[in-house]
């Protein structure tokens, strides 16, 4: 049997022809990602600015959709639920309207009217200190992240390659703030550790690249740096294409049919599948190729004349 190929062996597209304008795209919808962050501001979760966190179990199995609209009618925001242990328990978090005890007494009367026999096991507040705490550990996390990256990528290959890829990260990484200061979706915990998994996911797919081009400086030493990227890009598209969609593939069901917290993960995670794979072809390249291309080639060079002495 012949192996499937998505993408045909003699493929020969001139990515670098749409490097000034991929960069300046990325670059436009980073800066209006930026101004979304602080206005009109993300839609931070409990995790963030504090509020209540319920833990409820139910007669029955949960339905919750039915507590949703339930709980998110009574005034203290939009309330995120999600499945908790068994099929009838149920975490609710609600704003921070919500942590007077008027307002949990509220909410407990409300599922007793709607689910008699509701026993609440769980209340607990999150203060202000708490939720400020979280996110600053979270974005010290992210932080700590990028700048491994950096050091991995600094040792391994050339500066330029280290810039270029850190560069694409942030880029990466503020378009996915930008998506959920668009879309509204909450921003919690689970928000962090998909921007995480993400960076991971970008960073393997830009050293794929990285790498191939590397080893194309040194194969073909007196190749214009353009050519060698656009050769390399070409090389390692049909494994960039089946990793994306293969992992595209596995989170897409999650997104279509999940509900809550897994759905907004799950959105998160198609959105950043998209933007790190093309961003590995239109920003990292094309950032490698401003930096390097003088530099680069002389290195290179430099080798050849060693190896012919």
């Amino acid at each position: 049997m012949r192996p499937l190929r998505l993408v045909p062996d003699d493929t020969a597209i001139p990515f670098m022809r749409g490097r000034h304008v991929g960069v300046a795209t990325s670059a436009v919808l980073s800066i209006a990602s930026i101004i979304l962050f602080f206005w009109p501001g993300l839609n931070y979760s409990i995790d963030f600015r504090g509020g209540v966190l319920i833990e409820a179990r139910l007669p029955g199995n949960a339905d919750l959709s039915r507590v949703r609209t339930l709980v998110g009618g009574l005034g203290f925001g939009d309330a995120a639920v999600q499945q908790f242990g068994p099929p009838t328990d149920v975490l609710i978090k609600l704003g921070p309207e919500a942590a007077t005890e008027a307002g949990r007494a509220r909410v407990q009367a409300a599922l007793q009217t709607q689910f008699p026999g509701t026993e609440l096991r769980r209340a607990e507040v999150v203060g202000s200190k708490v939720s400020g705490d979280l996110f600053r550990d979270g974005m010290t996390a992210a932080a700590m992240a990028l700048g491994a990256m950096l050091l991995y990528i600094w040792f391994r290959f050339d500066w330029q390659f280290g810039i270029g890829l850190v560069t694409t990260l942030l880029l990466d990484v503020t378009k996915t703030i930008g998506f959920y200061g668009v879309s509204r979706l909450p921003f919690d915990l689970n928000s962090l550790a998909a921007i995480l998994i993400l960076i991971g996911f970008s960073v393997t797919d830009k050293v794929v690249v990285y790498d191939r081009i590397r080893e194309n400086l040194r194969k073909f030493k007196t190749m214009p740096l353009r050519q060698v990227i656009d050769l390399s890009i070409n090389q390692t598209l049909s494994r960039t294409v089946a990793t994306s969609l293969t992992v595209l593939l596995s989170i897409l069901p999650l997104a279509l049919i999940g509900k809550g917290s897994v759905q907004d993960f799950a959105w998160t995670m198609v959105f950043g599948i998209v933007i790190g794979t093309t961003s590995s072809i239109f920003i990292a390249s094309p950032i490698l190729l401003f930096l390097g291309e003088k530099r680069l080639r002389r290195q290179a060079g430099a080798v050849a004349s060693e190896a012919r002495g």
